[in-house]
């Protein structure tokens, strides 16, 4: 028996299974936190105060205001903000129109909590200031470019069909009717409950408490399937390929297209093999030859960026569709996976025209 469960352990598989379940509770913890926070922001009625900082960017593309909360949480943690909009979608506040409008628009403020945490410690020493601050500032332009064309398809594509409380009736209820105004003097206006008794805020956060835990339920095991059915899939994806008759270079083949048709150095085929699998591995091997002028810091971007197009089919399969899956469901996850994937594609081409 010991040896039994000695062999199930020492089992690739194991190890994988192992890997889910810490990045499933990592995710559950952030994405709790952003249900947490949209279920306070409404219980305290705090959302006009956020939206003093954030209306520059919903009102134009005609979102309501709880949205603003959703895009300055994406800064520190883009699976909280995810969890936010996920929450406004579920109670209403944002039809399925105006919640891709608002995850596109999210993109530029997920991007800027990646220049702290990983571009400025990580890449830019790796691929020297000038490269490093030109590749993250073409990336940065990227996201720009995703959240203005978000803000663009709002401010033509919604109206008041398609959001909730804030931006049909300022005098919405929390549950997205109306507000009586021959309520009882018992009921309790939201945004008064920061000057209530402490009993009354206890039982808002309470309550936020119970909404949070009960979405989190339905979204928690959807999201512990995918992830383990792909991360196996991944796991085993080159004796899968085997077993079709394929092997891994599908990879390289397509790289040496993308740098045969943008006129690329040879040498961006294997960084650009490296890069679509992982970004500190394709920064390390373009680095030297950076440096011995095989790249100048045109080519070198332009590279990175190909690598970076190539990357999203294995990204995307990798994190994307179960992440996203895993919070919006199969329909609605596939759409907000497919306009993330090409609003992508298209500005980092525009880049690479720029560029080259």
């Amino acid at each position: 028996m010991q040896s039994l469960v000695a062999a199930l352990l020492g089992h690739p598989a194991a190890a994988v299974l192992a890997d889910v379940v810490v990045r499933v509770l990592r995710i559950t913890v952030f994405l709790s936190l952003g249900v947490f926070l949209a279920e306070l922001v409404v219980a305290f009625g705090l959302v006009e105060k956020i939206a003093v900082v954030s209306r520059s960017l919903t009102a134009p593309a005609n979102l309501p205001d709880e949205v603003g909360t959703a895009i300055l949480t994406t800064t520190a943690s883009t699976t909280a903000g995810y969890g936010m909009l996920a929450d406004f979608r579920e109670s209403g506040v944002l039809s399925d129109r105006a919640t891709l409008v608002a995850v596109t628009i999210n993109t530029f403020f997920g991007f800027a909590q990646h220049i702290v945490t990983f571009y400025a410690p990580v890449l830019i020493p790796i691929l020297g200031l000038r490269v490093g601050v030109l590749y993250v500032a073409t990336r940065g332009l990227v996201a720009l470019a995703i959240t203005l064309t978000g803000i663009a398809a709002g401010a033509l594509l919604l109206d008041a069909s398609n959001v909730g409380r804030s931006a049909v009736d300022p005098d919405a209820s929390p549950d997205g009717g109306t507000a009586d105004p021959s309520a009882t003097a018992g009921e309790t206006d939201p945004a008064d409950v920061l000057n209530d008794p402490p009993e009354s805020r206890r039982a808002a956060v309470r309550t936020a408490v119970a909404e949070t835990g009960e979405k989190v339920r339905d979204i928690l095991p959807r999201l512990a399937v995918i992830y383990a059915v792909v991360s196996l899939l991944v796991a085993y994806g080159d004796e899968l390929l085997a077993l079709a008759g394929r092997d891994a270079a599908g990879v390289t083949a397509a790289a040496d297209g993308f740098a045969g048709l943008l006129g690329l150095p040879g040498a961006a085929i294997p960084v650009i093999a490296a890069y679509a699998l992982d970004t500190t591995s394709g920064a390390t091997v373009i680095a030297p030859l950076i440096r011995n002028g095989t790249f100048t810091a045109r080519t070198a971007v332009a590279t990175m960026l190909v690598g970076g197009i190539i990357s999203f089919a294995v990204s995307t399969f990798k994190r994307s569709i179960p992440f996203q899956f895993g919070i919006w469901g199969r329909e609605f996850g596939t759409k907000v996976v497919v306009v993330n994937t090409a609003l992508k594609i298209v500005w980092i081409a525009a880049a690479l025209v720029v560029l080259l």
